[in-house]
């Protein structure tokens, strides 16, 4: 008997029709087929695990503006969202970070520079801070993440600056010389903007999640 290959879309269309696929009602079946293909067309890498340090801290306060008055130190601005690994954004996802201040000091007796975020409608994240600065044990300039979402792994992970003077221009060639980085992806470019009196740095930092 000669086998029917069916495609994925032929494959969707039957599942649906025999219930075993559901269909909010507000879509037609063509439409959530689009969508649901659209996905499987734009899948992400899941970024790369890096380690928490020992300067985490829990319940850190919600808030978006890390930099304190008065505070020295490059303004730096980081943005992104989140998303699984199918491209879908997650809303609702709980970011920390935690950084160093400007010369390299971590507060470890309150939360200065500390924050818990929360994810928008878009998967979307930001918080206002200053460039971290280096101190004593590690090499590069970094944020430290903690991301977690229901049906989800949680990660840790950090972000790098390709302006950081370790890299002298090229991180792609010296990001090796930091040993905790476990990825070049998580090496970004920053932006200035701003005047010359009021020069500030932006930064974006996606994050993409795996199931459990």
């Amino acid at each position: 008997m000669k086998l029917e290959r069916l495609t994925r879309r032929d494959l969707l269309f039957k599942s649906a029709v025999l219930g075993s696929l559901a269909v909010a009602p507000t879509l037609s079946l063509a439409e959530a087929i689009s969508a649901w293909e659209q996905q499987e067309q734009n899948p992400r890498k899941p970024t790369a695990w890096d380690e928490i340090g020992p300067f985490y801290k829990r319940d850190a306060p919600r808030i978006t503006h890390l930099q304190l008055p008065g505070d020295p130190g490059l303004p730096v601005a980081v943005s992104g969202q989140v998303f699984d690994a199918r491209g879908n954004l997650l809303s609702g996802a709980r970011i920390e970070v935690w950084q160093a201040d400007h010369k390299g000091h971590y507060d470890l007796d309150g939360y200065n520079y500390r924050a818990t975020l929360t994810a928008d409608a878009q998967g979307k994240y930001d918080f206002a801070s200053v460039m971290p600065g280096h101190y004593p044990g590690r090499v590069c300039q970094h944020v430290h993440y903690l991301v977690s979402a229901p049906g989800f792994q949680a990660l840790t992970t950090q972000l790098y600056f390709a302006t950081d003077p370790v890299f002298e221009g090229d991180p792609d060639l010296n990001y090796t010389r930091d040993p905790l980085i476990q990825s070049r992806e998580l090496v970004r470019p920053v932006t200035l903007v701003g005047d010359p009196k009021d020069t500030r740095a932006a930064v974006s930092f996606d994050v993409v999640l795996e199931p459990l």
